[in-house]
């Protein structure tokens, strides 16, 4: 970016590339690809089921925390792999921190599906 553009115009190229990351993100990741897929699921049957508003900004706000967790992953992996492209024991270490970050969340999002969905379902 450049100094001398204006603030706005410096917010309009951030804009970009935060868009140009997220197209890159959902058309190259598999795993971005799978939580995507998962969260078009959840929210069908989000409709099917009726959700409250509070059940939806839950159901919103996990389905994009997992998919923002695994795009840090995935950035924590391409600077790992950057910095040492060989198998490392470290970089192995930090890949594994990394992905067990994502699969924390990703248990606590399957927690919440449950709650939200086992009465609406039994």
């Amino acid at each position: 970016m450049n100094k001398k553009d204006s603030f706005l115009v410096n917010r309009l190229k951030s804009v970009k590339y935060a868009f140009k990351g997220a197209y890159l993100l959902i058309t190259t990741e598999s795993s971005i690809k799978i939580q995507c897929v998962i969260g078009l699921i959840m929210t069908i049957l989000g409709f099917y089921f009726k959700l409250s508003s509070t059940e939806w900004i839950i159901q919103i706000l996990c389905i994009a925390l997992i998919i923002a967790i695994e795009g840090i992953n995935t950035a924590i992996e391409e600077v790992a792999d950057f910095i040492h492209p060989e198998h490392h024991s470290k970089i192995g270490l930090i890949k594994d921190l990394a992905a067990g970050a994502v699969f924390i969340f990703a248990i606590a999002a399957v927690i919440v599906g449950c709650i939200i969905y086992f009465p609406k379902i039994f």
